[in-house]
């Protein structure tokens, strides 16, 4: 096809620059004043030029184009596999564009973080409370079917605050509790046959019915008051002052790992009105004056507090 096309190109030259064309002599009367010219076609008149040649003219020019893109397409056509021409010149193409992708850095991967959402699956019965001194292993009996495909190291709000499974049998799991745990938790008050609320940690797609959970226990707050009536139980907490800013009125709470709505607050204090499903699932069931909860403010809330006091702070207001 290479040749061919190359005669071709050659065929096209001859056709527009004719070889055997020449320069005019001054004697052709196209060169000479009109009265010259009617003397030299009487006197010399000019002998006609030869007739180009038949290979040259543009009739076998475009005879000889069509001549040869049809060689060239049966050529094509006879090295066609079977897939077809269109694909094999595709292919073709796309195999010598296929460059090999460079590896991608991978960007190092942040650990999961444990989430709860504040509604308590149920309660735990203590097995076991063994304590060495500023540590204890926790053993807990679940109801059945809880512990389904959990692992050691996953995490589990006991009483709202977030422990990790060491050791599981059945329905059983242990924990561990190091010191900051039993000083900043009611945990260290378990005796076996005592109960805790229990929630597993959210999974992506659960629904977050509660608020955010981190099972970080802030502090712990006493029950200083608890009025039932009918269908509600009015329950009055106190705790330390300083994180009364944080405990709003209608703002969220988490006592014992129970996502609670915040009734009225005062200086110190605070109560939640609880619904009989709630004192049915969770240990509220059993606490009385005097009973000791958990007590974990809600982040965003602190967040905020803490901001526009250190903007004020900053402002000299």
């Amino acid at each position: 096809c290479r040749v061919i096309f190359s005669h071709v190109s050659l065929l096209f030259r001859g056709a527009c620059c004719p070889p055997f064309a020449r320069s005019r002599s001054p004697l052709d009367p196209g060169t000479q004043p009109s009265c010259i010219r009617d003397t030299l076609r009487h006197v010399a008149p000019q002998a006609p030029r030869p007739p180009a040649p038949i290979f040259l003219g543009p009739h076998f020019v475009c005879v000889a184009f069509v001549v040869v893109v049809v060689m060239s397409l049966c050529a094509a056509i006879a090295v066609v596999p079977a897939g077809g021409f269109k694909r094999a010149c595709r292919g073709t193409v796309l195999e010598r564009r296929v460059v090999a992708a460079k590896p991608c850095r991978r960007r190092s991967v942040v650990g999961p973080t444990a989430l709860f959402t504040g509604l308590v699956q149920g309660t735990a019965d203590v097995v076991s409370f063994d304590s060495v001194g500023d540590f204890a292993r926790l053993k807990l009996t679940f109801p059945p079917g809880t512990l389904s495909g959990i692992l050691i190291g996953a995490s589990v709000s006991c009483n709202g605050t977030c422990l990790t499974v060491v050791e599981t049998a059945g329905d059983t799991a242990s924990f561990d509790l190091i010191v900051e745990t039993l000083r900043a938790t009611n945990l260290g008050e378990l005796l076996p046959g005592s109960k805790v609320n229990f929630e597993r940690s959210a999974r992506v797609g659960d629904e977050i019915g509660g608020h955010t959970v981190s099972g970080h226990v802030h502090v712990q707050a006493k029950i200083v008051e608890q009025v039932d009536t009918e269908n509600n139980r009015m329950v009055m907490f106190e705790l330390d002052s300083k994180w009364s800013k944080y405990i709003l009125p209608k703002g969220f709470v988490a006592v014992d790992g129970c996502s609670l709505t915040v009734g009225e607050t005062s200086a110190g204090r605070f109560n939640v009105w609880l619904i009989p499903e709630t004192i049915r699932q969770t240990v509220f069931d059993g606490k009385n004056v005097g009973s000791t909860v958990n007590i974990e403010i809600e982040s965003q809330t602190q967040a905020i507090v803490d901001t526009i006091e250190r903007v004020l702070a900053e402002k000299g207001l």
